[in-house]
This record gives structure tokens, sequence and C-alpha cells, in this order.
């Protein structure tokens, strides 16, 4: 099926163009796709809801704002710093254990909560904190092992590579992507993990971004990743990938409400999105046809 393509449009004239693959799955099938649904991409940090799992089953105790923030990719506003210090402390670690690196801080990285969950999930575990971001490490096994079993892929073909938070990130194809967020639910922990991201829409990411702008709809939990890629999973079951072609992440808000909308979800407001200039005057908008 056609490409889903996003216009950059300024005064009527279109300035660029961003094209857009997708694809739901349903019960183990596609129901819906568009561009190239076996596209190879890498998970990125919409791989982040299937990584907090194991630390959920060790520590079924955190609360919604822990386990949301261990699946975020956060702003570092003060309500998203304070659940991943609370995650820090409860895995007797500091700022300094953290190996994210420096965006500006280590504290204030966007990827902060994974990390901190993961330095509590090595305190649990009994493994060294030092080098958990390493491929060889147990805490990066035990994630490429969930990352397979959630998309029915043998972990030895799947192709990895350092993310940019350090740790590792694994290449799927979109299909898989999708049906590993269709079968969340069923994965122990699963259902958790979606739910403290519903309940925390703005913890996940921020205002006006498209997976925070998507769960405040109701009824999806969704996790953006880098160079444009979205992954949702709804009420119903049905999981959902999207990647614009060209990594440009400000295409996804009408990309997912156009995608969406062959679906025949009510997406409101979610493919409305204006382009400003440095004064805050809207100059144009982008759109999806």
């Amino acid at each position: 099926m056609t490409r889903i393509v996003v216009e950059a449009r300024r005064a009527g004239l279109v300035e660029a163009r961003h094209h857009v693959h997708a694809v739901a799955v349903s019960e183990g099938r596609i129901v819906e796709s568009a561009g190239n649904p076996q596209l190879v991409a890498y998970f990125r940090s919409s791989a982040k809801p299937i990584q907090a799992l194991p630390l959920i089953r060790v520590r079924p105790d955190l609360d919604d704002a822990e386990v949301a923030i261990a699946c975020a990719s956060h702003l570092h506003r003060p309500e998203q710093l304070a659940p991943v210090r609370s995650l820090l402390a409860r895995a007797g670690a500091t700022e300094d254990d953290l190996e994210c690196g420096p965006e500006p801080t280590r504290l204030e990285h966007n990827c902060s909560g994974k990390h901190a969950g993961m330095l509590l999930l090595c305190r649990e575990r009994g493994w060294p904190s030092e080098g958990y971001r390493l491929p060889e490490h147990p805490c990066q096994q035990t994630m490429l092992a969930e990352v397979s079993a959630a998309a029915g892929v043998d972990p030895a073909a799947i192709h990895t590579s350092p993310d940019g938070c350090g740790v590792v990130t694994y290449a799927l194809t979109l299909e898989r992507m999708a049906y590993a967020y269709s079968h969340l639910p069923e994965l122990e922990g699963g259902a958790r993990a979606l739910t403290a991201m519903r309940a925390g829409p703005e913890l996940v990411r921020g205002p006006g971004e498209a997976d925070t702008e998507l769960m405040r709809l109701g009824g999806w939990a969704a996790k953006g990743g880098a160079e444009g890629l979205l992954c949702a999973a709804s009420d119903d079951r049905i999981g959902v990938a999207l990647k614009v072609e060209d990594g440009a992440s400000r295409a996804l808000r009408p990309a997912v409400a156009a995608f969406l909308g062959r679906l025949g979800v009510d997406v409101g407001e979610l493919g409305e999105v204006s382009l400003t200039n440095s004064r805050g005057v809207a100059v144009g908008e982008l759109q999806a046809r």
C-alpha cells in the first residue's frame, strides 16, 4: 500500500515531504499497512515498555510514576525527575552511577528513568551495576531475551547496536514491533506497564509529543523512538508501528492520525500540527495525505 506522505506547508507552498511506513497487527496478522511493513529499523526508545518488564516483575511494589518513567523518554521536567530519583534511591544508587552520559546532566538525560530502572534491576538480581549498559552484561542479555520473546524472533537473528544512551538497541521489522506491542498485555508485567503509561502520559514524554497526545485521547499506550519511530498498543490489543523514512519526528502526529483513521479510530485534533517561527507565530502546518 502507498506510503503516508506528510507535507510541511508554509503559506500554502509545500517545503518538505516526509514519507511514512506503518503497520497494524491484531491476533498475529496484519490488519492495515502503509508503505513497507517489513521495513527494518532499530526499536530505539519504543522498546522501553518491554525493557521495563523484568523490573516490574521483581518490584511489583513500584508506583505508576516509577513504572511510567522507566518506560519514558522524558523532558527533564521536575515532575519527571522525581520518580527517577525515587528509582535511584530504591537501587541504592546516585546520579553518578547512571551510564547514559550527560544531556545536559546524567539525571536530566531523557533515558535516565530507564537507566535508573536497570540499576534497580541489577540490585534485585545481584548483578554488578558497573557496565550494566554493555551487551555482555546480564542486564542487557536479559533485555535482549525480553525483546526477542515479545517480537517472536530468535535472539541470534536480531542485529544489535549501541543506542543513543549507551545500552543495546535491536533491529526489527515494523511488523515485528507491532506484533510485540499487540501482545504486550499477555506478557508478565505487560499490562502493568501499559496501565502506568496510560495513567501518566505526560511522564512518558510531554505535551505536544505524538505518544503523549495519543495517550491523552484514551484507549492507547504509546512510545516514540529516535529517528521518527512510534509504537502503540490499543485497549483491544491492536499493535501499531510507524517509521518516518527520513527520521523526522515532526511528521509523527499527522502520520499517526492518518493511519489510525484508517482503522476507524477517532483521533480528534491529534493530526493538527502548526509550524511556528521563533516568535511563536504560526507560519504553516504539517498535513498528511
